[in-house]
């Protein structure tokens, strides 16, 4: 089944990929900010919570309730949701950094808000390439009206940034347009970065665990206004669907790992389990891959 397939059945599969706007805390400008989005299936917030609760230390379904509360502007939920699934991976960067563009979102403070700082700072520890951390602490120095310091940080990540990748004309845009507010020339420099870059992005990044996965706010809303019961009836119904058509064809690692996603989602670790043995078996040369994929998500 193509990837195309997979988008129309289970509501988008985007790696990698997509912006979210930042709010100037400061003087009101706007800024965009590069992250990281996956959305696997349409299941509810109370679904989701459903799920998350059900298995407090387990990150995923808090990672995947936290980027819905964020979808919906309910940061402070959002922020939570991402702290307890710190709380079960406390070595995952991209969890960490979540958390502090939550916490950022949800002050309203002129100022970068210490715990936000922090979670950034913690992220970068764990990994210093984390694009999201590296922005947003770029981000604290234009607040503290470090013009200069904040574009040099983000040319510094313009210059890690793969051709294609999806942030990389948000990443642009931000540089012009700081540089353009404060009368400061980039162009230049962006073209010297440019030719730092690396050649093209790296092969097979795990799309389990360095991720936000989440339905997007009209999936949320369209389910919304469904009775509960058929809330999850619907995810149940799509995630079969999906089932079946990798069973008849199995040729597609990416398709499997958005079941073994959907499966612990819905509190399946051994259907997830099983699609992990399926998933091997119709795809012997992604084996490694799609063990690492399923340890992202701890199945076992």
């Amino acid at each position: 089944m193509s990837r195309v397939s997979i988008i129309v059945l289970i509501a988008a599969l985007v790696l990698a990929g997509g912006a979210v706007a930042y709010r100037m805390l400061a003087d009101g400008a706007d800024h965009t900010v590069p992250v990281v989005v996956e959305a696997a299936f349409p299941p509810t917030i109370e679904a989701l919570k459903t799920a998350a609760e059900a298995d407090p230390l387990n990150p995923g379904p808090w990672q995947e309730l936290g980027f819905a509360y964020y979808q919906t502007e309910q940061y402070e939920e959002a922020a939570r949701a991402y702290r307890q699934a710190v709380e079960g991976d406390k070595e995952n960067a991209v969890l960490w950094s979540s958390l502090g563009e939550a916490r950022l979102m949800a002050t309203d403070s002129s100022e970068m808000p210490a715990n936000a700082v922090s979670a950034f700072e913690k992220a970068l520890e764990l990994d210093p390439t984390d694009a999201r951390a590296r922005y947003f602490l770029a981000v604290k120095k234009d607040l503290a009206r470090d013009h200069e310091g904040a574009i040099t940080d983000w040319l510094a990540l313009l210059e890690d940034t793969p051709p294609g990748a999806p942030w990389e004309n948000n990443l642009r845009q931000t540089i012009e347009q700081i540089g353009k507010i404060n009368n400061i020339e980039v162009a230049a420099r962006i073209a010297a970065a440019n030719k730092q870059r690396p050649a093209a992005p790296p092969a097979q990044a795990l799309t389990a665990g360095n991720a936000i996965p989440g339905p997007s706010w009209e999936q949320i809303a369209a389910a919304g206004a469904i009775a509960p019961g058929e809330q999850r009836d619907m995810a149940v119904s799509m995630v079969e669907s999906l089932d079946a058509k990798l069973r008849a064809n199995p040729a597609n690692p990416d398709g499997w790992v958005m079941l073994m996603r959907s499966r612990m989602t819905l509190g399946e670790p051994d259907k997830a389990s099983q699609a992990l043995k399926d998933a091997i078996a119709g795809n012997p040369g992604d084996a490694s891959r799609l063990r690492k994929e399923a340890a992202a998500l701890r199945i076992e």
